[in-house]
């Protein structure tokens, strides 16, 4: 397949080189020196699940780049639309776009700017990150993809797509309703981020006190109502499992909200916290714990 990485970080990066390893022709769009080193020397790995390095076409502009069959989309959420506009060229020849994003409106955000036949949904389970300039860390034994078509048209591709990951032995499903498992995981990532980040403390710390754990659950209920409000089928263990799976993180755990909030850096409270007490709002119901944290957040959106 020809694909394209938009957002060579640690999602699109580590997965982006796994598909190259396999032999697929991959392309990245990154800036910077990490488009330099890449440029220079290739894109490495460093994983529990094997180390790689792989040399690929990279540019900072896609238009240099020829059609893409998929273009796996990673970007931060702040800057969905305006990557969304420069991918353009990558898919007017029949390509579709799959985010890797947090939230559950990278669907509806890129669809506006590319048309929705053009954007699949997708989720992404992995701790990685850019340790150095042309070097993604991977930590943890998770490396996983699930995906899924929004339009009867994607299904060639979709099942394409998934072909290739099992080339490049990625754990990967073509999952039949791609809205719940996108609230599914947001249910979980919206807790963690909102937490952690609010706390600056690790996730060992936020479940082991019982008035943060109060907290973390408290998020996550008024995540799955709100999911479960606007129709998506959401089980009703979901949180019950969700906090299970809080508890089995190793203890310095921390979300990349976190961790962006400690480096002076943008957050995506907007699209997490923020867009949870948002549409419970336009739906009639209150989600006060989401609220609140966003509202503690809110002045470092934008960075230090």
């Amino acid at each position: 397949m020809r694909i394209a990485v938009m957002g060579a970080g640690g999602v699109g990066g580590y997965f982006g080189a796994r598909l190259a390893q396999a032999g697929h022709e991959v392309a990245f769009i990154a800036r910077g020196k990490h488009l330099q080193a890449i440029r220079a020397k290739g894109l490495a790995i460093k994983s529990p699940l094997g180390d790689a390095m792989v040399k690929a076409a990279v540019a900072e502009d896609p238009e240099d780049l020829g059609a893409a069959d998929v273009v796996l989309f990673a970007v931060k959420l702040w800057d969905t639309e305006s990557a969304a506009e420069r991918i353009r060229p990558l898919v007017e020849m029949g390509g579709v776009v799959i985010p890797f994003q947090n939230g559950v409106e990278s669907i509806a955000r890129i669809g506006k700017v590319l048309g929705a036949e053009r954007v699949m949904g997708g989720a992404a389970y992995i701790a990685a990150r850019i340790g150095e300039p042309g070097v993604i860390v991977h930590t943890g034994p998770i490396a996983r993809l699930r995906f899924g078509t929004t339009q009867p048209s994607q299904r060639k591709a979709a099942e394409a797509f998934l072909a290739a990951c099992r080339d490049a032995k990625i754990d990967a499903e073509l999952a039949g309703d791609i809205e719940r498992v996108l609230w599914e995981k947001f249910v979980l990532l919206v807790a963690i981020s909102a937490t952690t980040a609010v706390t600056r403390k690790a996730i060992g710390v936020v479940r082991t006190d019982p008035d943060l754990r109060w907290l973390l659950e408290t998020v996550m209920r008024e995540t799955w109502t709100v999911g479960r409000k606007r129709g998506v089928a959401l089980a009703d263990d979901l949180v019950a499992k969700s906090l299970a799976q809080a508890d089995s993180f190793t203890p310095d755990m921390r979300a990349s909200m976190a961790a962006d909030l400690e480096a002076g850096g943008k957050l995506e409270a907007r699209w997490l916290s923020g867009a949870v007490a948002r549409m419970a709002r336009e739906d009639g119901i209150e989600a006060i714990a989401n609220r609140t944290i966003y509202a503690a957040l809110k002045p470092y959106e934008n960075g230090r």
